[in-house]
């Protein structure tokens, strides 16, 4: 699930991996969902559905995350990558949010290719 609330992100980013599913063996498919509002998609989760949930941080209504803590609280298996179009300090977010794994952050603007990898990364 892509979370993020500028529209083009959401679009490009799953017409990006679309494309790439096309050329790839059906077992190695990504499934993608998205949403551009994050109280929307906390409504919309569902637990033991998604694998992997890429958010953005700087949203609207709730940053990408609280989004996180609440979603980790539904379903503490989901994997989760944040993105960002600015520097992030990893160790003041761990001093504010200690229960998030920060451990995967993709700076954008990023290309669908480093995107991919990112993800069957994250998923492997």
């Amino acid at each position: 699930m892509i979370v993020d609330d500028n529209e083009d992100v959401t679009t490009t980013f799953k017409a990006g991996i679309e494309v790439i599913n096309n050329s790839v063996d059906v077992n190695k498919r990504i499934e993608v969902y998205t949403s551009n509002n994050p109280v929307v998609a906390l409504s919309e989760f569902k637990p033991h559905f998604y694998d992997l949930l890429l958010v953005d941080i700087n949203m609207p209504h709730m940053n990408g995350f609280e989004l996180c803590e609440k979603i980790l609280a539904i379903d503490i298996n989901v994997k989760v990558c944040f993105m960002s179009s600015v520097e992030i300090n990893r160790e003041a977010l761990r001093e504010i949010f200690p229960s998030l794994g920060l451990g995967c952050f993709i700076r954008k603007p990023v290309s669908i290719d480093y995107l991919l990898n990112r993800i069957r990364s994250e998923l492997d």
